[in-house]
This record gives structure tokens, C-alpha cells and sequence, in this order.
């Protein structure tokens, strides 16, 4: 048997190699074991094991119940963990290069154009992807960074694979829009706040019309944008809102309450001026990283943003967000660490907001977030407590296949 390529043969040897290297991973039967496993569906689990067949979680519980069966590969570690999920990103879009073409992030040609998909610019195989899995992160909400009006529609991906399609768990996720000065400046951009609303107003407007004229027997021509639009006030999809100044905040509500479309709050430097606000309208928050530069819209933001919306009962998750400086894109287990250490929030809310509380915000709780069977096998095992600085994330695995056995 001769294996065929368009410039001659290839020996067998080297042909079947080459289909080895290029076939999917295959899932494993796998056993983590470890002195503690946070389940995040129960109490900690003592001397626990996570039994893991076909990609997903078989068992979890004691070693003294759950039977290792015979063959299975075990792999041990201090603590086991839910995969973590950065909650709203933009790695994939933005590269660890820092050069023109690695930075997708945003397209300033129009103020709105929601109908830009993240997973049309989304790099599966940029190295910034990879170097988030090491520390934990097996999902990532990502897409377009906050500087538009509507700046496109995000989506949401594991941290493993080699194309955006494998990679996707939602190809199509929340619509990201902007309010506040980031949004504004010179044309094709409003110039003040009290426009910018207005635009996205009109537009609102404009999709609700087309929605009804598409009923008819004679529809319109199908509209990208106004789809995009149109797909936010009918609740199939989320609004993914950037706000950091208590006033942004507020008109953000105040066009939720007039169109009816569901929200998550971003950012949010300024939340704690609101909190009664947000606790009404019932908006879960993807709250600024902890250690994001003091500036701007963000000038007024603080260490504690996550622990007083812990405290204050709203529904939150940790993101590594943009930042138009280096490293433009954060590791959220640093930034969960921090709003504990310097913060004051429990670490138990903590991991939670890391794992099933962004997996809540997401809709995708009945996915990840938790080890619990039935759920994709996103599992991390640690060297120590996760929210420890000296703690390494020694083995990831994304979808029950073990992408990473260095402790980082």
C-alpha cells in the first residue's frame, strides 16, 4: 500500500505517522484523583475521584465509593477543579503577538455592526490560546472588545482544538455593545453620550419593523445587522453591555427596560454606586479584572467591585476583558486571587464566580462549570489551592482528553 500526495509518494511508514499526528485526540478513560475535589454542585469532595469516559464525567465522589475500574490511566494532583471559564475575552481575537495582524478585536468602520462573528476571526492555534488552558481555563466567552456601539457577536470555545468549528461550544453567543466615552469620538462614531443612545435606539427601532415585515408574504431581503438586532429582542440571544461609569450603567437599564431584551452587565467599575439599580432590573455582572489599569471610564473602579456585588447578592463571573496596552488579555485565576487577597471576597465565591457561576451566567450550566455526571470533562488538577500564587495548574483537561501535564 502506497500512500499518494499531489507532489509523489510517501512510504506507509511515514503516511500512517502523518495520519496519527493529524487525527483528533481521543478521549480517554481517565481516574483523577485528589485530597479535594470542589465539585461546585455539592460540598468538597475528600479524597475524591472523577471517573471521566467518552468526554464527559462518569462519577465523581469518594475513593472509598467510586471504584477505579482496571486499566483506567490515573492521574492524581492536591485539588481537582471545574475547567475555569473566563466569562468575556477576547483572546483568539486578540494574539500574543501584539501586531497588527493578531488584533481582530475590533473593527472601527461603523459605530453598530453586530453582525460581525467573533467566530469568523476566531485563531484557535494562537499560542495566547494555549497559554490561558496552562493556567486552568477550558472556556472562554471571547469576541469583539468593548470601543463600538455594537461592536459583533461573540461566541463561546474550549481552549482546545485546531479549528474555531471544533472548537465552538456557541457559535454565536451575546451581542457586545458599548456605552459610555468608548463608544464615542469622531465620525462614523456619535459624539456624546445622549446620540450614541439614540443610534442604538433607532436601530432597536428599525429591527422590531423588520421583524414584523419579515412575517409577510412579502419579506424584505435579509438583513446581517438587523438579524443581529432583531435576535436580541427575541430573546434568543443575550446583550453583552460595557459600561463602566454609573450613569452608562443606568441608560443601560434604561434601554433594557424599553426594548425587553435580556443583559449582562460589563465591566461595571462603577456597580457599587448601583447596586440597588442591578439588584431590581436582576442583571448578572462580568465584572472588570480586579487589577485593570485606573483610567479612563474605569478611573473610579476597585478591588472590592466583586465583593460587593457578592454581598449585595447579584450574580457574578471574572473576565480578563481587553486593555490597549500589554497583556491586553489577563489570566482570570490571578484576577480572582487578587479580589480575594486585596478584595475581601470569600474564596469559595471566588472559585464559584471561576466555574458553575460563569457557567450560570453563560447559559451553560448544564455543560460546564461542574463536575457532575453528564458534564463535558473540563477538569484541572492543582498542585495546591488554585487561589494561591504558588499553586500550578499540573493537568487540564478539556473534553476528556489531557491537553496539559506540566504544572504551571
Amino acid at each position: 500500500m502506497i500512500l499518494r500526495s499531489a507532489a509523489g509518494h510517501w512510504p506507509l511508514a511515514t503516511g500512517l505517522l502523518l495520519l496519527l499526528l493529524l487525527a483528533p485526540r481521543a478521549s480517554a478513560q481517565l481516574a483523577l484523583r485528589a485530597d479535594t475535589v470542589y465539585t461546585m454542585a455539592g460540598a468538597p469532595v475528600v479524597d475524591g475521584v472523577v471517573l471521566v469516559e467518552g468526554g464527559r464525567i462518569r462519577e465523581v465522589g469518594p475513593a472509598s465509593r467510586v471504584r477505579v475500574p482496571d486499566g483506567w490511566r490515573v492521574l492524581r494532583g492536591r485539588v481537582a477543579t471545574p475547567g475555569l471559564i473566563d466569562a468575556r475575552a477576547t483572546v483568539g481575537l486578540t494574539g500574543i503577538l501584539n501586531q497588527r495582524q493578531d488584533q481582530d478585536h475590533l473593527d472601527r468602520g461603523a459605530a453598530i455592526q453586530p453582525e460581525l462573528r467573533a467566530i469568523d476571526a476566531y485563531n484557535p492555534q494562537d499560542s495566547l490560546v494555549a497559554y490561558l488552558r496552562s493556567f486552568g481555563i477550558t472556556t472562554v466567552h471571547t469576541g469583539h472588545s468593548a470601543g463600538a456601539l455594537a461592536a459583533g457577536t461573540m461566541a463561546v470555545f474550549k481552549t482546545a482544538g485546531t479549528t474555531a468549528d471544533g472548537a465552538a461550544l456557541v457559535p454565536e453567543a451575546m451581542v457586545a455593545l458599548t456605552l459610555g466615552e468608548g463608544a464615542t469620538g469622531d465620525a462614523p462614531f456619535p459624539g456624546t453620550r445622549a446620540r450614541a443612545v439614540a443610534a442604538l435606539r433607532a436601530d432597536f427601532l428599525r429591527a422590531a419593523d423588520y421583524v414584523r415585515r419579515r412575517a409577510r408574504p412579502d419579506p424584505p431581503a435579509r438583513d446581517l445587522k438587523l438579524d443581529a438586532l432583531a435576535s436580541l429582542l427575541d430573546g434568543s440571544r443575550t446583550a453583552l453591555v460595557s459600561a463602566h461609569r454609573a450613569h452608562d450603567i443606568v441608560a443601560a437599564l434604561r434601554l433594557q427596560r424599553e426594548f425587553g431584551f435580556r443583559m449582562v452587565l460589563d465591566g461595571a467599575a462603577e456597580a457599587y454606586l448601583v447596586l440597588d439599580d442591578l439588584r431590581a432590573a436582576g442583571v448578572p455582572v462580568a465584572v472588570h479584572p480586579t487589577m485593570l489599569r485606573a483610567s479612563g471610564a474605569a478611573e473610579n473602579l476597585s478591588m472590592d467591585t466583586a465583593a460587593r456585588l457578592h454581598a449585595a447578592g447579584l450574580p457574578f463571573a471574572f473576565t480578563s476583558g481587553f486593555e490597549p496596552y500589554v497583556p491586553k488579555v489577563r489570566i482570570v485565576l490571578y484576577e480572582a486571587s487578587v479580589a480575594v487577597g486585596q478584595g475581601g471576597l470569600p474564596r469559595d465565591a471566588a472559585l464559584h464566580a471561576l466555574t458553575a457561576g460563569a457557567a450560570r451566567l453563560l447559559g451553560l450550566d448544564g455543560r460546564v462549570g461542574s463536575l457532575a455526571p453528564g458534564l463535558d470533562a473540563d477538569v484541572v488538577l492543582w498542585d495546591g489551592d488554585p487561589l494561591e500564587y504558588t499553586t500550578h495548574a499540573c493537568t487540564v483537561v478539556v473534553d476528556g482528553v489531557v491537553t496539559d501535564e506540566t504544572c504551571r
